[in-house]
């Protein structure tokens, strides 16, 4: 497709002229020439955060499976969802309720559609390596969140896919004009045979397929606004939940090239623990918005990112072992101490039991003493010999 729908961008509720039908059409249309294609039926995998661009992606899919003949839908489609674990409270329950109804729509129509969820092998969990190893919290230069939390989850899934079908279509909510850094990494490649699948080349089996790659921000929300969702109601939720955040998701990625969407210095809302922005405007969006039951998860990612630069709760040496200096002779500090790491679990405690939810399991405080424990062990044996 290589035209937009040109509507001008309201998050109002409002939108002027008519509906741009021709558009959205064509974006189905499309679709399910891509899905009937004769000479692969690689099953897909649609990433879905539940934001603006995904949601879309999702309802196009939906729309388009609909339209085609029961005994032709012989591709499978699996919506994969990630939660990290810390997701904003807001986000992670809006996930839930939409993939809820879509399962329940899709079970019910008969389609080849599998809902699932990623989550973060537990040892790998925000808390485990915070609390547990004492990994400082992530900054721009140390986003080592993003990895573990997001990418290696998801790409687990595709390559489970890939191993059981040969080859997997993974379907994303990219747009060109998400960014300047977006439209470089989306022309960096060329489509395979002049068709619309871009191979992936970090996960051999993979092929990129971005259905809406050509539509502006404004015919996202236009769409949104315009159509009902396919598996049922509206999406005035979604809508609420940019405005109340003022911002939007944290998308889907698979490499970490694709990591300048988290943590960005934009209000986008993802990880309510995400120490990369200096504020998270999202977050403090919802507070603003009325939700003040979210102001200890606030005051408790502030303080989280002002102590990641103070020496006295951080060790000397790195978790190599070595004392380290950058190239301007300043001392690179090791990871939290473990007195550190304790005040860290005790307010997060204090703070769960003010917020009336868990935020953090028994399973992951169990990891996190067994880390300290083996610490202590270490540092006892070296000072012994």
């Amino acid at each position: 497709m290589n035209h937009a729908c040109n509507i001008e961008e309201n998050l109002q509720g409002t939108i002027d002229g008519l509906p741009i039908d021709e558009c959205w059409r064509t974006v189905i249309d499309e679709i399910k020439e891509e899905y009937l294609d004769p000479t692969n039926n690689h099953p897909w995998v649609i990433g879905f955060s539940g934001g603006k661009d995904s949601t879309v992606v999702a309802h196009a899919v939906f729309e388009a499976i609909l339209e085609v003949s029961p005994f032709k839908r012989t591709r499978h489609i699996y919506l994969v969802s990630n939660d990290t674990l810390v997701e904003s409270p807001l986000v992670i329950n809006h996930l839930d309720n939409v993939t809820s109804r879509i399962d329940e729509a899709a079970r019910s129509l008969g389609l080849p559609i599998t809902v699932a969820r990623t989550k973060p092998d537990i040892h790998h969990s925000f808390w485990v390596l915070l609390i547990g190893k004492g990994y400082p919290s992530p900054n721009s230069t140390m986003r080592w969140c993003t990895d573990r939390l997001k990418i290696l989850p998801t790409n687990g899934f595709i390559k489970e896919q890939v191993s059981r079908s040969g080859a997997v279509i993974v379907v994303l909510g990219v747009r060109r004009d998400e960014s300047s850094s977006r439209r470089r990494s989306i022309d960096k490649y060329r489509n395979i045979r002049g068709g619309r699948l871009t191979e992936h080349e970090k996960l051999p089996g993979a092929y990129i397929y971005r259905p809406i790659v050509d539509l502006t921000t404004a015919d996202i929300w236009e769409i949104l606004l315009s159509y009902h969702a396919p598996w049922g109601g509206s999406h005035a939720d979604l809508v609420q939940l940019y405005k109340d955040a003022k911002g939007g998701e944290c998308p889907v990625m698979l490499t970490s090239d694709e990591a300048a969407g988290c943590g960005t210095t934009s209000s986008r809302f993802g990880c309510w623990t995400c120490t990369v922005v200096e504020k998270d405007k999202s977050l403090q969006g919802f507070v603003d918005a009325g939700k003040h039951q979210y102001v200890p998860l606030v005051d408790f990612r502030d303080w989280l990112r002002a102590i990641r630069n103070d020496l006295t709760m951080r060790q000397a040496i790195r978790r190599n072992g070595k004392l380290t200096f950058g190239a301007t002779g300043n001392h690179i500090p090791g990871p939290f101490t473990i007195q550190a790491r304790k005040q860290i679990l005790d307010r997060l405690l204090l703070v769960q039991k003010a917020y009336g939810h868990q935020l953090i399991s028994a399973e992951e405080i169990d990891l996190i003493h067994q880390h300290w424990a083996t610490e202590l062990q270490e540092e006892k044996g070296l000072a012994n010999g």
